[in-house]
């Protein structure tokens, strides 16, 4: 698409800081740029850790959402899962009712700056608590966010599955190499647990790299890194095609207006197989516009996007950021901006060497 004028994406730009109801990703708050086009208002949030190659991805999705619109959906309703952080086990209850009629929960293991042991044992316990907040049938699925060896990996997977079936695990490992250790490991264990790969995706110049090499049996995909939603059409069709790969469309921690661009996302997938991680909303202590409401375990994607159609200035106003920090953002915002127009000057992707 045209590239706008940098005028033009930073003129109604409002920079937010959202608070969260409890640590997570070691957040206490999200912040985030809303950016106003043509079709409506978009979100960019790189992590404060991505270089400027990573947040031109996200921009540029940002850019499709506020000056193209979402694709064209085929389905009414999205399917969401919970999503838990490191809590404790009796804090569980309350974060899965938070996601009314879910009966898919992702639990965060491998919590950061906890010594190892005892950060198996709490998993253990938390993942048995979501257990029993979902009742029979309910599913869950574990996210490590690489922060497992493959040994410790295998290792802790099996006292997981032991209590019950994994729908998968999600990044347990850091890179691809450890994946595909992992995959063989729990093979000759015996063990059934599908490997989810996202940070391998997201974070990759080959997006398809982790497939290839034979790394993971479920794709989780998330709209900003894979620069708009038909960036992540585009692989999911080559992932489902070519690699017999499902997808899961996820959050990366969004403001509602992120939610529903992931909403509209996956309601253009021709299958959709696994409960997409959007209910995130559920994590905020505040929001820039309506929460997206979770309807018998499904997000409705009209609701979606008439919830942030129209963003109340009010609401803008306050989780508005700090003088400072907004200046921060918007020189970033400026820098992806000037990386793009050099891509597209270049004949280049927005990442380095054309990546994706």
């Amino acid at each position: 698409m045209p590239l706008p004028a940098q005028d033009d994406v930073l003129g109604e730009a409002r920079v937010v800081v959202v608070p969260l109801r409890t640590r997570f990703r070691g957040l206490l708050a999200r912040e985030a740029v809303l950016l106003r086009g043509p079709a409506g208002w978009a979100e960019w949030a790189p992590f404060a850790e991505y270089d400027d190659d990573e947040a031109a991805w996200w921009l540029l999705a940002a850019l499709e959402a506020a000056w193209v619109g979402p694709p064209a959906p085929v389905r009414a309703a999205v399917p969401v899962n919970a999503t838990v952080p490191a809590l404790a086990p009796g804090e569980v209850a309350d974060v899965v009712a938070r996601v009314p009629g879910a009966r898919t929960a992702k639990v965060k293991v491998a919590e950061p700056g906890v010594e190892p042991a005892r950060a198996d044992a709490e998993d253990v316990d938390r993942v048995a608590a979501v257990r029993s907040a979902l009742g029979p049938g309910g599913r869950v699925r574990v996210d490590a966010n690489g922060g497992w060896s493959p040994e410790r990996a295998a290792r802790v997977l099996a006292a997981l599955a032991a209590q019950g079936p994994l729908e998968y695990a999600e990044q347990p490992c850091a890179d691809v190499a450890g994946l595909v250790d992992l995959r063989a490991r729990l093979a000759a264990a015996g063990l059934d647990v599908p490997v989810a790969a996202d940070e391998s995706i997201r974070r990759a110049a080959d997006p398809l790299a982790v497939v290839r090499a034979g790394a993971a049996d479920v794709a989780v995909l998330k709209v900003p890194p894979l620069g708009g939603a038909r960036g992540l059409l585009a692989l999911a069709e080559v992932l489902r095609r070519d690699h017999g790969v499902p997808v899961v469309v996820s959050s990366a921690l969004d403001t509602s207006v992120g939610l529903a661009a992931g909403v509209r996302a996956a309601a253009a997938l021709p299958d959709l197989a696994h409960a997409c991680g959007l209910a995130t909303g559920s994590l905020l202590a505040a929001d820039v516009a309506g929460p997206l409401v979770v309807v018998d375990g499904a997000l409705d994607v009209a609701a979606a996007t008439a919830a942030t159609a129209d963003l109340s200035p009010a609401r803008l106003d306050a989780v508005a950021a700090r003088a400072d920090v907004a200046a921060a953002w918007r020189e970033r915002l400026g820098r992806a901006w000037r990386r793009l127009a050099t891509a597209s000057r270049t004949g280049g992707g927005a990442g380095s060497a054309g990546a994706r």
